[in-house]
């Protein structure tokens, strides 16, 4: 008994296998559509042509491939009617429907349809100059605002570090009993914004520590301004990439540029019967204005023109910005959505397509196919190479550089204030603590008191 069922179940998976191989030729329906088929002479190609093509030779079968009449993909109208491929599906003129089908809830109904063979989703396209925002701060572009406030600490540190290296190191006060000293705080300041802008503002430090500190502001501002003029110049022949309409939201709250999609298709079905009211009223306004295309080509034409963003699926719309430079797509992405095949309800084609599908997949066929068809004719333009605002962590090493100079001249003016109280303890019999003290007092404010002890020392003498 258990062999005669087992015996059962391989007769009918052989049959099943075999049904492909029994269709004398299928007739295939799809539409001419960049890149998936277009007509080369008399013969198709494209991504579907090959992928048909790869899957009869892996079930076997023969196939005779025709546009679909109306040019339409599917949709079903008041009467309950379906146009398209689908229509021709259901109505039996073609076996397959295989082109950028969407998979949906209500094709399901009518069609079976196989597992994807490519995912994607909601985007839209429009020119790169019709998207760009020119900023009055252009200038402060090529620096994020994080990185605008380490500049300023580094410049606010590195001018006191300059101002207690000229009170601290002896060599800045060759005469001490004129109180003269020329790196005052405001004249620190200036000495390193002269250096930031590549020009001197003398006097120049003399100690050993103050020429090392000038030396790592002179290397941290040559740098910082390496970067600074060539991002600034990378972002102003790329600032067409700077996209001020990024999101669905974006288009909505606007109202100079116009944007639609093709009529009848999935995806305004899809902002038609949306309960998420932005997407609702992105439909009305198109709905309003008649903004809808008749096909995919009339509107990437549109967007090309300008003042136009075509709304469509992310995939097609990635193949038109590879093809014309001009257009830009936007990051975001909504409603993921599946492209599959389409047969007549109850096809037993179907199953064998779905697992020839996946083997195709899994083998990399299917990348394959997606990188020979989409590839790119814009070099250097793509949006993902576009400059961006350069962070402090970009920088990290270039203020780590600045940071041990700031603090070697320190720990140099230290050593230099600390061997000259040495040398004067010694030759005044005094403690080289209270030498230093006195050093510290006259440097940094108390040189009254100072002055007046060195004045009654030199009248008892």
């Amino acid at each position: 008994m258990k062999s005669g069922l087992s015996l059962l179940l391989c007769v009918a998976a052989l049959t099943a296998w075999q049904v492909t191989a029994d269709v004398k030729e299928l007739s295939i329906t799809t539409i001419k559509e960049d890149p998936y088929t277009m007509r080369r002479d008399s013969e198709f190609e494209g991504y579907c042509i090959d992928l048909i093509s790869e899957l009869s030779k892996k079930l076997g079968f023969k196939y005779k491939v025709h546009l679909v009449k109306d040019n339409r993909y599917g949709a079903m109208d008041a009467s309950g009617n379906w146009n398209g491929m689908i229509g021709e599906v259901v109505r039996g003129d073609a076996d397959l429907a295989v082109a950028p089908l969407t998979l949906t809830a209500v094709r399901e109904q009518f069609v079976d349809m196989t597992t994807p063979f490519m995912q994607t989703g909601i985007s839209f396209i429009l020119r790169r100059d019709a998207a760009s925002e020119y900023s009055s701060f252009s200038l402060l572009s090529p620096f994020s605002s994080d990185m605008w406030a380490g500049i300023l600490i580094a410049f606010l540190l590195t001018g006191v570090c300059m101002f207690l290296v000229g009170r601290i190191s002896p060599s800045e006060w060759s005469e001490p009993d004129k109180e003269q000293q020329n790196f005052t705080l405001l004249h620190s300041f200036w000495y390193i914004t002269g250096a930031l802008t590549l020009q001197g503002a003398g006097p120049h430090p003399k100690a050993l520590s103050g020429r090392i500190l000038s030396a790592i502001w002179w290397i941290f501002a040559v740098m910082l301004l390496a970067c600074y003029f060539g991002n600034l110049n990378s972002i102003l022949h790329s600032n067409h990439n700077h996209v001020s309409i990024e999101t669905f939201e974006d288009l909505a709250n606007q109202d100079v540029i116009e944007y639609g999609t093709v009529e009848g298709g999935s995806t305004m079905s899809f902002f038609k019967y949306s309960n998420n009211p932005l997407y609702r009223r992105l439909y009305q306004n198109m709905e309003r204005k008649k903004s809808f295309v008749s096909t995919m080509e009339e509107g990437v034409r549109r967007a090309q023109e300008g003042n136009f963003a075509f709304i469509g699926e992310a995939v097609s719309l990635d193949l038109a910005v590879a093809r014309y430079c001009k257009l830009i797509r936007s990051e975001g992405i909504i409603s993921m959505r599946a492209y599959a095949i389409a047969a007549p309800l109850g096809s037993p084609l179907v199953k064998n397509l779905t697992i020839a599908i996946l083997q195709l997949s899994e083998s990399g066929e299917l990348t394959y196919l997606r990188n020979k068809w989409w590839a790119s004719s814009c070099a250097g333009a793509d949006g993902t190479l576009a400059s961006e605002a350069l962070h402090t962590s970009d920088l990290r090493g270039l203020f780590l550089l600045l940071g041990l100079g700031l603090t070697v001249g320190l720990l140099l003016a230290l050593l230099e204030l600390l061997s000259k109280a040495r040398n004067q303890a010694k030759d005044g019999k005094k403690s080289c603590c209270s030498v230093l003290t006195s050093e510290l007092n006259r440097r940094f404010g108390s040189r009254g008191e100072s002055t007046e002890g060195d004045g009654s020392d030199r009248n008892k003498a």
